[in-house]
């Protein structure tokens, strides 16, 4: 799908979280700029987050406890090593209670199992080109509801 710019964006992320019934692990791939964060701004809009939506560019994690569901965000772009994983506790986010958004994904290789839908971001001359890549049940049933 194509999307045109950050407001499509943001409605995208919307819609994203909008279908997810439970937790689970999205991986967000793209380039520097590509839109992953203001994709998972929309998201935790649309699910009640108020005020400004940090980037955990240097925390690393941001987690957010809502309603339905926890949401962590990770920013792995600053991870030196993944093993840092473990000091950040990152087993414990996996369950069927929170909502894992990483952004730079291959930046934990080795050490992240389990991601259920996989969200590419790519340039186009149009804006930028989304692609969803399901890798379980419940990351086919998210895509099926978009």
């Amino acid at each position: 799908m194509l999307i045109g710019d950050e407001k499509q964006m943001r409605a995208l992320g919307a819609r994203l979280i909008s279908a997810c019934d439970r937790g689970g692990v999205i991986a967000l791939e793209g380039e520097l700029g590509t839109g992953k964060t203001t994709l998972v701004r929309g998201a935790l809009e649309r699910a009640g987050v108020s005020g400004g939506v940090r980037s955990p560019t240097y925390t690393l994690v941001e987690y957010y406890p809502l309603d339905r569901f926890a949401v962590a965000h990770f920013d792995l772009y600053r991870l030196a090593d993944a093993e840092e994983l473990e000091y950040l506790g990152f087993r414990d986010y996996l369950n069927r209670d929170t909502l894992c958004l990483i952004e730079w994904p291959q930046r934990a290789a080795g050490c992240l199992r389990g991601v259920d839908l996989t969200v590419g971001l790519e340039y186009d001359p149009a804006g930028r080109r989304v692609t969803l890549d399901a890798q379980s049940s419940w990351g086919r049933k998210v895509i099926s509801r978009l």
